[in-house]
């Protein structure tokens, strides 16, 4: 049984993709997960408290300023929130679609707009094969392309789930 309103458990839902996946605030967004808080990366390990999450998350998505996240749907049950999207990098080849990879994540909302557990899945060979095709044709037509940040693929909709777009487009 949820201890929260599904409207409480949603509006924190939709102020952690505002502020993860669309705004990039990685710092601010790790301010979003209470003191105790239990990551659970199951490629890149499992941090505990926010004191760990944030300098970790900061990095991570330092050195991947080309990967962005888009929304695609999710659920909730109680106190849980289950979300599936796609890692993303917009293709340095012209004419190209972008270059994504799955991933679901799990959350646990402790109230006061923080989540105390968060886990994620994602199809690691995807990802490597998605990070070897970005490789390639970063190398082919734009090597700086990571550097630019573009982001031209957000979904439709919702609103909520959808950034600026950014950076040049590839001719």
């Amino acid at each position: 049984m949820s201890a929260h309103s599904r409207d409480e458990v949603e509006a924190a839902f939709i102020e952690y993709i505002k502020v993860g996946a669309v705004g990039e605030d990685w710092a601010a967004w790790a301010d979003l997960f209470t003191d105790d808080a239990v990551y659970i990366e199951h490629v890149l390990g499992t941090m505990t408290g926010r004191a760990q999450i944030k300098p970790w998350i900061t990095q991570i998505m330092a050195a991947y300023p080309e990967l962005y996240t888009v929304y695609e749907w999710h659920i909730i049950e109680d106190d849980r929130v289950v979300f599936y999207m796609q890692n993303r990098r917009d293709n340095p080849e012209p004419g190209k679609p972008p270059i994504d990879f799955p991933g679901v994540t799990i959350l646990h909302y402790a109230g006061d707009g923080k989540w105390d557990y968060e886990e994620d899945f994602w199809a690691f060979p995807m990802a490597q094969k998605a990070q070897a095709e970005y490789v390639d044709a970063r190398g082919k037509f734009d090597p700086e392309h990571s550097i630019k940040m573009t982001r031209h693929h957000w979904p439709a909709e919702p609103d909520w789930a959808r950034g600026p777009e950014r950076g040049p487009r590839a001719r």
